[in-house]
C-alpha cells in the first residue's frame, strides 16, 4: 500500500510541534484529555507518515473536540456516528491513517451498533476510546460504563445497571487489535498508537481517562502513586505478567480456568511459572481473561491485550473490485470474440 512506502522507505521526519493546531484546547484545567493529546501527537511525530495522509474524526463530547486541537485533516461528526464517517473515509482513500475519538458515551451508547460493526469488519483504523465512566459535555449522568450503583444526575440512587466492559464487548465483535492504556502515562499511550498504527485492521485503544468535574478519581484505585505498581500490570508481548512495586506477583492459571495472582518465591513458585504474555494467539480466551480484570481482586491489565493478523476490510474491498473488474473484462472479450465481428481489445 502506498502508506507502507511512507512508513518504511521514506520517513517524514516531524515533531509533536508540527501536528498542534492554532486553537485554544479548551478543556478543564486536570482533564486526562490533556494527557492523550499530548499522547496522540508524540505518537503521529514518530510514524513518518505526512500530515495530509492523517484523518481525525470525532462524534460528539469532550473528547469529541479532538480535530480541533490537532494540525491534521479531521471531521467533527454527530453522536455516535464517528465509525461510520471514518469507515466511509477509509473505504474512499485507503491511503488514509483514520484516527477516530470517541468517548464511552459517544461509542458504546448511541454509536454502540457502529462500534460493533466497524471492528466486525476490521476497518484499516485505529478507535481511541476515552473511558471516564460518565457523560461530561452534557454534565454528569451515567454512561454505558459507570459502575453499578454509582450516584449521578440521571441516577440519584445509584445507577441499577451493569456496566459494559469495553475489552469484553471488542472482543465479543472479533477485535483483532485490542489495547488498554491511562491517561497519566504518556510513553505507554504513544507506544500503544505506534502499535495499533502497524495493525491492519480494526484497532482498539481504550484510555481509561479522569473526568476531574463529573467523575473525579474514576481509576485512584490503579493510578495513587502508592497503588499503581501493584495495581497494573503491564503486558509486553513475550514476557512474563508480573507486576508490583517489587516485582514480585504474577498470574498463573488456575484449576478452573480463572486467573490467579501469585507471589513470586513463596509456595514453591518461580519467575518461570508465571504465565508469558501472547499477544498474537488467536485464541481470544485468555485475552479475554486479561482485559476483563478488575481492581483490588486483580491488577488491572494495561499494554496491547491482542493483536492478531487478518485481512483489513479495505484490503478485501480493493482485491474484491479487481476481481471483479478482471472478470468483466474477460467476459467483454469473450462476447466480443463470439460475436463475429473483429475488435481491438487492448
Amino acid at each position: 500500500m502506498a502508506d507502507t512506502v511512507v512508513k518504511t522507505q521514506n520517513p517524514v521526519k516531524l515533531t509533536p510541534k508540527d501536528f498542534k493546531s492554532d486553537q485554544e484546547v479548551r478543556w478543564c484545567p486536570g482533564c486526562g484529555d490533556h494527557g492523550i493529546l499530548v499522547s496522540v501527537q508524540k505518537a503521529m511525530a514518530e510514524m513518518g507518515i505526512p500530515k495530509e495522509k492523517f484523518a481525525v474524526i470525532s462524534g460528539i463530547g469532550c473528547s469529541s473536540r479532538f480535530p480541533y486541537y490537532m494540525n491534521t485533516y479531521g471531521f467533527h461528526t454527530i453522536h455516535g456516528r464517528a465509525a461510520a464517517i471514518a469507515s466511509g473515509a477509509k473505504a474512499a482513500n485507503p491511503d488514509l491513517e483514520i484516527l477516530q475519538i470517541s468517548g464511552d458515551g459517544d461509542a458504546l451508547a448511541i454509536g454502540g451498533n457502529h462500534f460493533i460493526h466497524a471492528i466486525r469488519r476490521n476497518i484499516d483504523m485505529t478507535i481511541l476510546l476515552f473511558n471516564n465512566e460518565i457523560y461530561g459535555l452534557t454534565k454528569g449522568q451515567y454512561s454505558p460504563t459507570s459502575k453499578q450503583g454509582m450516584i449521578t444526575k440521571t441516577s440519584p440512587f445509584g445507577t441499577i445497571e451493569e456496566p459494559f466492559h469495553p475489552g469484553e464487548l471488542a472482543l465479543g465483535a472479533q477485535s483483532k487489535y485490542y489495547a488498554r492504556t491511562i491517561d497519566t502515562n504518556i510513553k505507554l499511550t504513544t507506544e500503544i498508537l505506534l502499535s495499533a498504527s502497524k495493525h491492519k485492521g480494526t484497532s482498539i485503544v481504550e484510555v481509561l481517562q479522569n473526568c476531574v468535574i463529573y467523575n473525579d478519581g474514576a481509576h485512584s484505585l490503579i493510578t495513587a502513586k502508592d497503588k499503581k505498581d501493584d495495581y497494573q500490570l503491564i503486558l509486553k508481548h513475550g514476557e512474563h505478567m508480573i507486576f508490583g512495586k517489587n516485582r514480585d506477583k504474577g498470574l498463573i492459571l488456575g484449576g478452573s480456568g480463572k486467573l490467579v495472582v501469585v507471589n513470586v518465591g513463596e509456595h514453591g513458585i518461580a519467575e518461570q511459572d508465571i504465565l508469558i504474555h501472547d499477544a498474537h494467539n488467536p485464541d481470544p480466551h485468555m485475552a479475554w481473561l486479561l482485559s476483563n480484570m478488575s481492581a483490588p481482586e486483580y491488577p488491572v491489565a494495561l499494554g496491547v491485550i491482542r493483536d492478531v493478523a487478518a485481512l483489513s476490510y479495505d484490503e478485501k474491498m480493493t482485491q474484491q473490485i479487481k476481481d471483479v473488474q478482471a472478470t468483466a473484462k474477460i467476459k467483454c472479450v469473450d462476447d466480443l470474440l463470439n460475436s463475429g465481428d473483429t475488435w481491438d481489445v487492448d
